[in-house]
């Protein structure tokens, strides 16, 4: 069994060198680590159909028996047809009008609100007696009931889509009143409606009667009126003459503004040659002769220039030359004070007719607004003259065709089809109250369990696992109905071993828990792990998972199958491994870590199983974190070399240092969960710990898992039918 070739487990380094790592940190997308599959939703369903099942079945049966004790209700309908196209009045305007199609939606409405109005629905109450059978009662601090405004709730009032009909129900426990209610309320509706078409044209009549004297003498004053004030203005047609003044008062404008620009210019010019500037005289309408004599004079002007260059001042020529120049220049300057004199002059002119148009404007403009201002009054008059006339004979007319329409009663509303007694009641409705308390109570059932499922942080099936947390399953470990502490020893013959002494102490059960430590087993050991695991540590988050009783059983399975196994009991805070086989913790772990014994000396063999050592913790030891690390490696040098298979038996990992540093000795580490129990969060910290270590994480073991946490759990129900009763186990 030994191999001298193996190296020594206190090299973590070496010891493993090809573990493989728990995918906490995988790779893969979010999305796809934490997307549900809707087979995960089904299996929910599939667990929990009896729960859900019974819910509904009991949901409709209570539904059933709560319907079957309701008084039945009876509900009639009459039927009125509302006929828009019938004029309402039989002369006059009321005698063509048609309602407009575009407020349909609006009258019918108001129709509705009209059958429910206290007006229509007082007669029939009173009548029937109906507030009494409805147990409406006074309110306290408020009128009597005879005089509140009278509200029957069993009343409905609608209206079929796209129709002009209107349906009016009324219910009751007697089929009979139902249908007298529903054909009152719908006659007490057509005599509410004539009642208010009569009342109405009967005081329209009444007002205008009053206002009919008044109008008369308001019309005769205006017509007076209108005649004086054609007297007084003494004009065929005050339009026409208004037309003449307004084309004579544009005429006027148009010269007055001629008129202003040409004094504008001629100012202008005057201006300029006023200041004396010889440019500005040439340039006026007046410069041509000046032109012509500056033309002349800079001539002469040069001549005289050439003349003095060649003769003196006593030269007859120079006299002459000189008599020419000054006499043209005198010329010049005559001409052009004449020039100026001629400018101011058209200015002044100029003046003078734009100040003679500009009164005639004003006067113009004034005569046209006084004639303006007459002629719209003259039109004021005429027309309230006018409108006065037209509005009597309107009024007069109006009470001849009101007088005439108010005794009409027209056809537009009627009842189409009465109310008859109903057969059938309307409430309760058995079949279609089953429907609905199956498809409810359905669905309220779904939905608690799915949302319940979602809310559980817990681990339950092996599915969660390797989707959430990302790692290997090894097996899921069914309950058991009966559990003792201790496995017991095992039967004389020695055939039975541990786990024959587990199948006694724990009944019919304990075989599918056989079957399941079974398949733990091998997946442990028949992994594809290089080097092949010796060690194993059997952990979990948090107590209570059932870590102890699993290590226990895979050290007992492992031996039973004639492997050399030895079981450490690495726990020395809550050692529970001596009481699973009923040995003594005199001496054990404790004492090999204070070297008080060899660890050899400390082996107990389990009777029954002669390949099964175990190595119990011993007495307390509160330095256990400090001594375990470096005693736990020299044992491991040598039992590995004396075993096939160490199970360590090591305590929680959250919040103890001993597992963690046990963890990075073994080979493979084994977590176990507590099915329903165990949350999510501690697992996932475990692992994300042991990863940080670079721990050999063989894979995850649900303990105590039950058919409405997993559908694994149905695979081992078939277990004990497979086995014959009469093959020996």
């Amino acid at each position: 069994m030994k191999r001298a070739d193996r190296q020594p487990t206190a090299l973590p380094e070496n010891y493993r060198a090809a573990a493989l790592v728990p995918a906490i940190h995988s790779s893969e997308p979010e999305s796809e680590q934490s997307a549900v599959p809707l087979s995960h939703y089904a299996s929910i369903l599939r667990r929990q159909r009896w729960k859900i099942g019974l819910f509904v079945v009991a949901a409709m049966a209570a539904t059933f028996v709560v319907s079957s004790r309701i008084t039945p209700i009876y509900e009639a309908t009459t039927t009125v047809d509302i006929d828009r196209q019938t004029p309402p009045g039989v002369v006059g305007q009321e005698a063509t009008r048609t309602s407009a199609n575009n407020d349909t939606e609006q009258f019918l409405a108001t129709q509705i609100k009209l059958v429910q109005s206290d007006s229509v629905v007082r007669p029939v109450a009173q009548k029937y007696n109906l507030l009494e059978r409805e147990n409406q009662r006074t309110p306290r601090n408020s009128a009597r009931i005879e005089d509140a405004p009278v509200v029957l709730k069993k009343l409905k009032v609608t209206r079929p889509a796209n129709t002009y009909l209107l349906l009016i129900s009324y219910r009751s426990d007697d089929a009979k009143l139902a249908s007298d209610v529903a054909n009152g309320i719908a006659q007490s509706y057509l005599a509410h409606s004539y009642n208010i078409r009569f009342r109405a044209a009967a005081s329209m009549t009444t007002f205008m009667e009053k206002q009919i004297e008044e109008l008369r003498a308001k019309m005769e004053r205006s017509s007076a009126a209108l005649m004086k004030f054609e007297r007084d203005l003494n004009v065929i047609s005050p339009e026409e003459k208004t037309n003449i003044l307004a084309a004579r008062l544009l005429q006027l404008n148009t010269e007055f503004t001629t008129a202003q620009g040409d004094r504008v210019k001629k100012e202008a010019a005057s201006q300029s040659l006023r200041n004396g500037s010889l440019e500005a005289a040439q340039a006026s309408q007046l410069g041509e002769p000046l032109r012509k004599l500056t033309e002349r004079l800079n001539e002469t002007q040069q001549k005289f220039s050439d003349v003095s260059m060649h003769y003196g001042a006593n030269h007859p020529e120079y006299k002459k030359a000189a008599g020419q120049l000054a006499e043209l220049q005198k010329l010049h300057e005559t001409t052009r004070q004449n020039i100026a004199e001629r400018a101011e002059i058209e200015y002044r002119e100029a003046l003078n007719r734009e100040t003679l148009l500009k009164n005639s404007v004003q006067e113009a403009k004034t005569e046209f607004d006084n004639l303006n201002a007459r002629s719209f009054e003259y039109q004021a008059v005429k027309r309230e003259a006018e409108a006065d006339k037209k509005l009597y004979e309107e009024l007069v007319r109006k009470i001849r065709e009101a007088g005439i329409n108010a005794n009409f009663q027209n056809s537009s509303i009627r009842i189409a089809d009465e109310a008859r007694p109903a057969i059938k009641a309307v409430f309760p409705r058995l079949d279609l109250n089953l429907i609905l308390a199956f498809l409810f109570s359905l669905l309220l059932a779904v939905s608690v369990a799915i949302i319940g499922d979602t809310l559980d942080n817990t681990i339950r099936d092996p599915e969660q696992v390797a989707r959430t947390l990302n790692t290997e399953v090894l097996g899921s470990l069914p309950v058991v109905k009966k559990w003792k502490a201790r496995l017991g020893p095992a039967s004389e013959n020695g055939d039975g071993a541990a786990l024959m002494a587990l199948s006694e102490a724990i009944g019919s059960s304990s075989s599918n828990y056989g079957e399941a430590i079974r398949t733990v087993r091998n997946s442990i050991l028949l992994s594809d792990f290089d080097p092949r695991l010796r060690s194993l540590l059997v952990t979990s988050a948090s107590p209570g998972e059932g870590k102890s009783t699993i290590a226990a059983h895979l050290a007992a399975t492992h031996a039973f199958q004639g492997h050399r196994t030895l079981l450490i009991d690495g726990d020395l805070r809550r050692p529970s491994i001596h009481r699973r086989f009923g040995i003594s913790t005199a001496t054990g772990l404790s004492s090999v870590l204070l070297r008080e014994k060899g660890w050899r000396q400390a082996l107990v063999n389990v009777d029954g199983l002669a390949d099964l050592d175990v190595l119990p913790a011993g007495p307390p030891l509160r330095r256990a974190s400090d001594l375990i690390g470096r005693g736990l490696v020299e044992i491991f040098e040598e039992a590995v070399l004396d075993y096939d298979l160490v199970i360590v038996d090591g305590p929680p990992m959250l919040g103890f240092a001993e597992p963690l540093q046990m963890a990075t000795i073994v080979d493979g580490v084994v977590v176990v969960a507590r099915a329903g129990e165990t949350n999510r969060k501690a697992v996932a910290a475990v692992l994300n710990t042991l990863s940080r270590l670079r721990s050999n994480v063989v894979g995850l073991v649900l303990n105590q898992v039950h058919h409405e946490m997993s559908d694994s759990y149905d695979y081992y129900k078939s277990y004990g039918k497979y086995y014959d009763s009469s093959v020996k186990a």
